[in-house]
């Protein structure tokens, strides 16, 4: 934060520097605190985190804007929004009927979206990057019905995957909601997982889904994409699979 007595050339060059960053620097101050339009916005981006996080999930919407691909619902142990985020650990295991009622196949991949901290990442770019990401696979691929996971953590797509019989799982999940940002979606790709016993060192990760102001779609799934087909190649994901796959490439993706 500047103090608004500053220099003509110190006026200029804040607005310059915030065309490159989300950053709120140089707001200057009245009196001892922020001017009124940018302690309105601060309050504003507040609220948005705060809906972020406590605005129900709606799978329907999801399930609509994929135009058809076949879905199935599902609910994590946790049995409602308190607490799941009470109780981190129920929003990782999946209900005990519900995961009676997964399709059993011999899938390549499953494709999870999952509320997580942002309903709002996954009602705008869900469907969009399970659309962008599945346009890249080859048709030998067996891909599973998408799952719409409600009040769901990352992990709980070890447990999705292990009922359904899936080499791998993708997981789309809204991310914990910053100040500048309350829709970022996240993406999370494992080989293989046990539940309760897959870590975050054996996933990878891509961040800040969120075009136009982050990640845009196809740029992400490219990149996932080519991941998944190397870690079909080695049989691994997470730190042994190191993500310098060329966009739009899909390394291996035939093999």
């Amino acid at each position: 934060m500047t103090n608004t007595r500053m220099a003509p050339v110190e006026r200029d060059l804040w607005p310059a520097l915030r065309r490159h960053t989300q950053a709120r620097i140089g707001l200057g101050r009245a009196g001892s605190g922020l001017p009124t339009q940018h302690r309105l916005e601060l309050q504003a981006a507040h609220a948005a985190a705060r809906d972020a996080v406590h605005s129900p999930f709606q799978p329907e919407l999801v399930a609509g804007a994929l135009r058809g691909e076949p879905t199935v619902r599902v609910r994590s142990a946790a049995p409602d929004r308190l607490t799941y985020l009470q109780r981190p650990d129920l929003g990782r295991r999946l209900d005990a009927a519900d995961r009676a009622h997964l399709p059993v196949g011999e899938w390549d991949v499953v494709f999870v979206v999952a509320d997580g901290l942002s309903s709002r990442a996954v009602h705008e770019h869900g469907a969009a990057m399970v659309r962008a990401t599945t346009a890249l696979l080859p048709t030998m691929w067996r891909v599973g019905p998408v799952v719409l996971a409600e009040q769901a953590r990352v992990a709980l797509g070890d447990d999705v995957a292990a009922a359904m019989g899936a080499v791998m799982v993708v997981v789309f999940v809204g991310e914990r909601p910053g100040m500048s940002a309350a829709d970022s979606l996240g993406a999370y790709l494992t080989y293989r997982p046990v539940p309760g016993v897959t870590t975050d060192a054996s996933r990878n990760c891509l961040s800040n889904i969120r075009p136009p102001s982050g990640m845009a779609y196809e740029v992400a799934a490219g990149k996932l994409a080519g991941l998944m087909g190397r870690a079909r190649e080695s049989g691994v994901t997470g730190v042994g699979l190191k993500d310098d796959v060329d966009v739009g490439v899909g390394a291996g993706l035939g093999r």
